[in-house]
């Protein structure tokens, strides 16, 4: 074989070597993303009651997975900040998310009354002429007076959320007197209004946390947070709470239960 020759197959062997082992990098990559996704659901369901999950070659053996593959997925749960390796235990479950439901309209601390006592900071509070999208959204004219509130909300002394809220003026006003600190803003209006709540818009997307938002949260800059836009009407469907709120999405989990309609 002529030396250009043996030089070519010697280097088309090459390739083939590294995009095998290019291949076999990224399998292991997937099945430690899918370990990753089924250990995280056991952990934030209390699947290890004693917050120390089993040595690597028990979940290797429950799962199917070589060693490698365990590491890399508790590594990914690690970088999440769920889990940590202490030396002479194992690893164990640092943080836990709070369930917050889909499938009912309920307050913050109606949802997550078992968890522990949320507070709110009330950081803004007063009448603001509305923007459009507002306007529109609570049915009222451009430039009308809302009543916009701004409130850090805690579980337990931890920052949860970051509640930007817009409500029409003429229920808005009784709430500036009203105890927004602890009571749930749903919880007012419906006292305020004698009707109960009746039904709300919801959409649910992942945002960037911007500099003030992440410094109010205590998250790390550039973080990214669960964005709930809210739209609450009355049981007669007059719209009465606009929300934007913002979770730290390293607390928080979002579940409900969906309906296959014929």
């Amino acid at each position: 074989m002529p030396p250009t020759d043996r030089i070519r197959d010697h280097a088309g062997q090459g390739a083939t070597t590294v995009a095998a082992h290019r291949a076999r990098r990224r399998l292991r990559a997937d099945r430690a993303r899918q370990l990753a996704d089924l250990l995280r659901r056991q952990l934030l369901t209390g699947g290890f009651p004693t917050d120390t999950l089993p040595h690597e070659s028990i979940l290797a053996g429950d799962y199917g997975a070589s060693r490698n593959t365990v590491r890399e997925a508790l590594d990914l749960l690690r970088a999440e900040g769920l889990v940590d390796r202490q030396p002479g235990v194992g690893t164990v479950v640092v943080a836990r998310k709070y369930p917050h439901g889909l499938d009912r309209l309920m307050g913050l601390a109606e949802t997550l009354h078992e968890h522990g006592r949320v507070t709110n900071e009330v950081r803004t509070a007063g009448p603001t002429p509305a923007p459009a999208p507002v306007a529109e959204r609570l049915h009222v004219p451009p430039g009308t007076d809302v009543l916009y509130i701004e409130r850090l909300r805690r579980l337990g002394g931890l920052p949860l959320s970051l509640d930007l809220t817009y409500i029409p003026l003429d229920i808005g006003t009784a709430l500036l007197g009203a105890d927004l600190e602890n009571t749930d803003v749903f919880r007012l209006l419906e006292t305020i209004t004698g009707r109960p709540l009746g039904h709300a818009e919801i959409t649910l997307e992942a945002v960037t946390a911007d500099a003030h938002s992440a410094a109010v949260l205590e998250a790390p800059r550039g973080t990214a947070v669960l964005m709930l836009e809210r739209l609450t009407h009355l049981d007669d469907g007059r719209p009465v709470d606009l929300e934007f709120i913002r979770f730290r999405g390293d607390r928080i989990t979002m579940s409900g239960l969906l309906r296959r309609s014929c």
